[in-house]
């Protein structure tokens, strides 16, 4: 190595640095990558990556600071909070986290790391706590197919408004009816979804009758807000009698004893599951549901997993029917693969395998009991109660007194709920103890708690069927069993912590300990999203400094971190330009224009947001065609909403004519949307912000290191300019008064799924603005060091000046692949042999791989992915000479699972199909054979099968 070439910044620091942790080359690896690229510093090499016009220099940052300054930095914030007792309910309540979940899930990598479980048979772990999580709603629900988890329950009550309209075509323009006693953030959601389609919705209080008129559907609130269970049975049956599709919102662990919506005749069922041992983390996190009824299951938004068989005939887990997902049908998707929490809904499946039916029937019976107790001891006290009927939560009637019994209560650490002036809701949840009702009791000015109270809940109401009867829901009640079974599940899964996931698109990288350990801590776990603004003073100022420097880094005058995946801040920032145009009587302008090459996220995100999706065609190059934009926008002139273009391209390449292309939009009165979906191939180094975007959403889940987490949590924050900063989400209990308004109101909790906000911020402070800069430089070097190792056994498809790539690049596979008779499939199952995730498939070309390495993947991990390509490579040169069988080669029979050792068929030598060049001792095992997809989607089983089926 020359001594002219400079030593990059990494290595002119000691290396205690964060960055020198969470980057994985050291400073001689990068040295030898720019070598080969012929490059001697990243200096260079960006300065030839990146357009001249665009680049910028990062700054408004402060210094990086130190992983125990960071730690003592969060520490004084989360104890500047105060979580308190929390009995405000109002969808959030306080739960019990068995320490066996919390350790071994919550906080394992092995569950968190994991990727969206595309490649099934290194997936099926996940798959199978995905599968317990939806018979376990089903159960609950009474309905035979549910998915694998939503949002949360108001984006959940959102897509049942969708599912409706789309069900029955022929009702389509008919208003949906909507229970006034919703929790008011459901409400505010459905207002904002509908009104952005222009679905008309009709408020009613269900108690008194349906509304006159046709309508396509109802939603109901078997809990009301104020506590009240209503009787379901008439509701429902007036709903079918008008012929309409009958939603039911309800909660999971009230469904333990109350009898199912889907006995009683409900259609769909939505609800969040969070009191399932998932914290309130001040309003997420959380896993929403839905169960629908036979015949709507190919609506169903979100994931479906099914029951498929392997190549050995063996039961195997996948997800069903993605056929319906946007990545295929774009704007004519039903299902979003945005929408899932699952992370979070393995931790409430596995919160109902840990207590069985007879478990949450004990907790439920105590909740229930304890606020029948509740009810009677305020009665005692003369205090009327607003309904005799309820699950968990009383409503208290104290004409002018509710402030002061609230402030009393607060005295002594108690957060009740101040409906208005006259009344008080009092949320008991599962740690609630009589302690906590007696101090209750005294703020209100009444007596002791009694020890008995009459029943709250009707007997004809209650549930007499089984639930929960598979015996995965049965077989472990002791910690052992419990640990043993998730540590059999956790290594059926390859996650981060096993290797490199060379994902394009979706940057898998480091995931530090010290940006994790932080979400557990009660200061910030334990805190109800609607507690007053002074009791989550330091969840306030985490969450106000991340957005100044989200804002700061991608320059835009302001954030809102409330759009909890990327889907939602896409919808945001849809919203927000149209709001824009409306505000300057620009009503007409609803086009909006997407690349060819686009995510398929963006046109159904357009539409959902009520905007017409006019496709522009991308050059051979795989760059927005831009005479073709200039002809689009000369057509739609008058009618032009906006543009979203993502940055670099999806195809990995910095396009010369982003900032032309904002200007031709703005010169037709059109405003730009860059996705920032490869912002890791940005940040530092250029803003969108600068470049002339307008609005963008950040995934906080790629470039700022919150975990995929098995494909959710999320966090997409939207980015605005000055003059869309009214327009971003409001919230009816937001803690700023000035932005609490319904109408805007993208996800349940006002910061959407702030637990989780402690992890980018620990990123951001521990990199600085030079150590964010040197991960974008080293993740453009991995890209490009990997294109430039592989790129003669797979052309790469795309690059731009200087022959170089973004932070990921396309291997066209079509031509060799074809030659051989084989399929992009073929190599990707291969890959597991080596003991690799597969990278993108077919997206966004068809037969490609696309490869994103991040700058966290140290050089040996690099050399180890690209000899595995470059021996397939070797394989399919073998196939297409005859060498291999063409129907049994190593590729098509790929991955090879080790019950395959006993009976070995293949017509190659065993060690070439399970050992293959450069695995090791610590070789991963799929527990599966190559998974039949259509199989599984001929026969849908979306539910535990029988034990049997596994003999």
């Amino acid at each position: 190595m020359s001594q002219s070439v400079p030593t990059p910044q990494s290595a002119r620091q000691p290396a205690t640095r964060f960055v020198d942790r969470h980057i994985g080359p050291r400073a001689s690896d990068q040295a030898a990558m720019l070598q080969r690229l012929g490059y001697d510093s990243l200096d260079a090499l960006m300065q030839a990556a990146v357009p001249s016009g665009i680049r910028s220099v990062l700054d408004g940052l402060p210094a990086a600071a130190s992983e125990t300054e960071a730690t003592a930095r969060l520490r004084e914030l989360a104890d500047r909070n105060t979580p308190g007792v929390s009995m405000i309910g109002l969808g959030y309540h306080p739960t019990t986290t068995p320490a066996v979940i919390r350790r071994n899930v919550l906080e394992d990598p092995a569950w968190y790391t994991a990727y969206t479980p595309y490649q099934p048979e290194i997936s099926q772990g996940r798959l199978e706590a995905l599968l317990a999580f939806q018979t376990m709603v089903e159960d609950l629900a009474g309905l035979p197919t549910a998915n694998a988890s939503l949002l949360d329950e108001g984006t959940a009550a959102a897509e049942a408004l969708t599912l409706v309209r789309r069900a029955d075509r022929k009702r389509t323009d008919l208003p949906v009816v909507v229970d006034d006693g919703l929790l008011p953030q459901t409400l505010a959601v459905l207002h904002t979804r509908a009104e952005a389609v222009g679905l008309p919705l009709v408020e009613a209080d269900l108690r008194e009758g349906l509304p006159e008129g046709e309508f396509s559907g109802v939603i109901i609130a078997y809990q009301r807000a104020d506590g009240t269970v209503i009787d379901l049975a008439p509701v429902i049956d007036a709903v079918k009698a008008a012929g309409a599709l009958a939603v039911v919102v309800t909660d999971p662990l009230a469904q333990v004893l109350l009898r199912s919506p889907g006995s009683l005749g409900a259609d769909v069922v939505v609800g969040s599951t969070q009191r399932f041992g998932v914290p309130m983390f001040y309003g997420g996190p959380h896993a929403g549901f839905m169960a629908v009824r036979s015949g709507l299951e190919r609506h169903l938004p979100g994931r479906l997993v099914g029951v498929s068989v392997d190549s050995a005939g063996r039961p195997a887990y996948r997800l069903a029917l993605q056929t319906r997902e946007q990545h295929i049908r774009r704007e004519k998707a039903t299902s979003n693969i945005c929408t899932a929490q699952v992370l979070l809904a393995v931790t409430a499946a596995m919160y109902a395998v840990y207590h069985g039916a007879e478990g949450l029937r004990v907790i439920a019976t105590e909740v229930n009991d304890r606020a029948s107790r509740l009810a009677a001891g305020l009665r005692a006290a003369g205090i009327e109660v607003a309904s005799d009927r309820f699950f968990d939560t009383v409503t208290a009637v104290v004409p002018g007194r509710a402030a002061e019994v609230v402030a009393a209560a607060r005295e002594s650490e108690i957060h009740l709920w101040r409906f208005d002036d006259d009344r008080v809701g009092i949320a008991v949840s599962e740690p609630t103890t009589d302690a906590h009702l007696e101090a209750v009791l005294a703020a209100f000015g009444a007596g002791s708690l009694p020890d008995e109270a009459d029943a709250s809940l009707e007997p004809a109401w209650l549930r007499d069927d089984e639930i929960l009867t598979h015996p995965v829901f049965v077989e472990h009640r002791s910690e052992t069993q419990m640990l043993r079974y998730l540590r059999r599940l956790s290594d059926r899964d390859y996650a981060l912590d096993r290797g490199m996931i060379p994902l394009g698109s979706c940057t898998m990288k480091l995931n530090s300990t010290t940006e994790m350990e932080p979400i557990s801590w009660p200061g910030f776990a334990d805190l109800h999203p609607f507690v007053p603004a002074r009791d989550a003073a330091g969840m306030i100022e985490l969450v106000e400094t991340l957005e100044s420097w989200l804002a700061t880094v991608t320059g835009y005058a302001a954030v809102s971190v409330q759009p909890n995946a990327g889907s939602q801040g896409e919808f945001a920032g849809l919203l927000a330009i149209r709001e824009y145009h409306r505000s300057r009587g620009e009503q007409a302008r609803d086009v909006c224009l997407i690349p060819s090459s686009a995510h398929g996220t963006n046109a159904a995100s357009a539409v959902m947001a009520g905007m017409r999706v006019v496709i522009v065609k991308a050059t051979d190059a795989g760059e927005v065609d831009l005479d073709d934009l200039r002809a689009q926008c000369e057509t739609h002139a008058d009618d032009l909403a906006a543009i979203m273009v993502t940055y670099p391209s999806t195809h990995g390449v910095y396009e010369h004519g982003i900032s032309e292309l904002c200007d031709i939009v703005h010169e037709h009165g059109g405003q730009v949307y860059v996705d920032g979906a490869n912002l890791n191939a940005l940040l530092g180094h250029a803003r969108p912000g600068d470049f002339g975007g307008d609005v963008s959403h950040l995934n906080l889940h790629k470039t700022f290191c919150i975990p995929h987490g098995g494909g959710g949590p999320g966090v997409g924050p939207v980015a605005v300019g000055e003059h869309l900063v009214p327009f971003l989400p409001k919230h009816p209990f937001h803690p700023d008064a000035d932005r609490r308004q319904a109408a805007g109101t993208i996800s349940a909790a006002p910061y959407g799924s702030a637990g989780i906000l402690p992890i980018p911020f620990a990123y951001v402070a521990m990199m600085g603005a030079d150590g964010l800069t040197d991960a974008t430089s080293v993740a453009v070097l991995a890209a490009n060091y990997v294109a430039a190792r592989l790129g003669d056994a797979f052309p790469v498809l795309y690059s731009g000046d200087h022959g170089l790539v973004a932070h990921e690049c396309i291997l066209d596979l079509r031509e060799i692949t074809k030659n051989a008779g084989l399929s992009i499939d073929d190599v990707a199952k291969r890959l597991i042999d080596h003991g690799f995730h597969a990278p993108t498939m077919s997206f966004p070309v068809a037969g490609t791989l696309m490869v994103e390495p991040t700058e966290s993947e140290d050089l040996a991990e690099l050399d180890r992915f690209c000899e595995a390509m470059l021996a397939i490579r070797s394989e399919i040169d073998r196939v297409a000479a005859g060498e291999y069988d063409a129907t049994d080669n190593p590729l098509v029979s790929a991955p090879h699972a080790a019950h395959e050792l006993v009976d070995w068929t293949h017509p190659y030598p065993v060690a070439e199909g399970v050992f293959p060049a450069g695995t090791t001792q610590d070789k991963y095992w799929p527990p599966v054979g190559r998974i039949d997809n259509a199989y599984g989607d001929r026969n849908l089983v979306c539910s535990c099968p029988p034990v049997e089926a596994f003999a």
